[in-house]
C-alpha cells in the first residue's frame, strides 16, 4: 500500500476515535499534498453533504490553513462570524452546515502531515476535554506515521540481507549501514510496547523480524525484554543509556542482561550480542 493510502487509513480510524472521545457530530480530515502548501481532505465522518470533500485547503488560509501554518491546534466558536481566520472557505462549511469547529495538525518531525477537524453545527465553546481528545486523536496518527516511516527507513537501509550463520556477522559489520539497521532495529523494538493498537504493533515487531533469521534455533530464544535490552547493547548503549530509554532501572537492566547472557551462554556483552546474532535474534 503506498505511503498515502496508508495515511489516509490512519487519518479516517483517528476520526472515528475524535468522535466517540469528543461527542462531536462531524470530523473530517486530509493530508497535506505532496510538494504544495495545502491539505487536501479526503476522510469525511458524520458529514451530511458532500460540500468537504476534496477540498484544497491552502496553509494559512481558513482554521486549517491556518493550523497548518503555526503547527498547532486551532479553533473558532463560530467559523462564519470570526475574525481569527480567512473566509476562503465559508461557502462550503455553510453548505455542511457547522458553525463552532477545531482543527489539529498532525506533525511528524516538525512537519505538519495532515489535519484533523472537528466540529458543531451549533455555535458554542467546545471545551478543553473536547480539544485534548482531539489532540490525544491526533497524536495517535503521528505516532502510527513516525512507525511506519521508521520501518520504511529500516528496511531500506538493510540492502541485501548478509549470509545467515557464522558468517552473518563479518558480513554484516562490513558494511557500515547495518550499525544504523541495528540501532533503528533497537529504537523500533522500544517503541512496539507503547503502540496502543494491536495490529499495528504486530506489523511493527514482524518487520523488525526481517532483520533477523527467520528460524533461530531451538533454546536460543529469549523474552521481549532481554531482547530490547540486548538490542540496545548491539547498538552500543550503556547500561543507563539503555535504561533511559527503555524506562527501566539500572538494576533492571542489569537482570535483564544477566539473564540474556545465561540463556546464551555468554560470560560478556560482547558475547551476548555476538551469540544472539548468531542465533537469528538480533540484526
Amino acid at each position: 500500500m503506498a505511503a498515502e493510502a496508508v495515511a489516509a487509513v490512519e487519518i479516517r480510524g483517528a476520526l472515528a476515535r475524535l468522535r466517540r472521545g469528543t461527542g462531536l457530530p462531524v470530523a473530517f480530515g486530509g493530508l497535506v499534498e505532496s510538494g504544495r502548501p495545502q491539505i487536501r481532505i479526503s476522510e469525511l465522518s458524520g458529514t451530511a453533504t458532500a460540500a468537504l470533500s476534496s477540498l484544497a485547503v491552502t496553509s494559512g488560509n481558513g482554521l486549517g490553513g491556518k493550523a497548518v501554518a503555526l503547527g498547532r491546534p486551532c479553533a473558532v466558536m463560530d467559523y462564519p462570524s470570526s475574525r481569527h481566520i480567512s473566509h476562503e472557505y465559508d461557502v462550503p462549511v455553510a453548505a455542511e452546515g457547522i458553525r463552532s469547529v477545531l482543527a489539529v495538525p498532525v506533525v511528524v518531525r516538525r512537519r505538519v502531515r495532515g489535519v484533523l477537524y472537528g466540529a458543531l453545527r451549533s455555535a458554542q465553546p467546545l471545551g478543553d476535554r473536547t480539544l485534548d481528545a482531539a489532540v490525544a486523536a491526533a497524536r495517535d496518527v503521528e505516532q502510527a506515521l513516525v512507525v511506519r516511516d521508521e520501518v520504511r527507513a529500516l528496511l531500506a537501509s538493510a540492502g541485501p540481507e548478509p549470509a545467515v550463520g557464522p558468517k552473518r556477522e563479518d558480513a554484516a559489520d562490513g558494511a557500515g549501514g547495518w550499525e544504523q539497521v541495528r540501532e533503528a532495529h533497537a529504537a523500533l523494538r522500544a517503541l512496539a510496547p507503547r503502540i496502543a493498537d494491536p495490529a499495528l504493533r504486530a506489523e511493527l515487531l514482524a518487520a523488525c523480524g526481517l532483520l533477523t533469521t527467520p528460524c533461530p534455533p531451538a533454546g536460543a530464544s529469549l523474552a521481549p525484554r532481554e531482547l530490547d535490552v540486548l538490542s540496545w547493547v548491539a547498538a552500543g548503549a550503556t547500561n543507563a543509556a539503555v535504561g533511559e530509554r527503555l524506562g527501566l532501572r539500572p538494576e533492571t537492566v542489569k537482570g535483564y542482561l544477566r539473564s540474556a547472557m545465561r540463556k546464551l551462554g555468554a560470560h560478556t556483552r560482547g558475547e551476548a550480542v555476538t551469540a544472539a546474532r548468531r542465533a537469528g535474534l538480533l540484526p
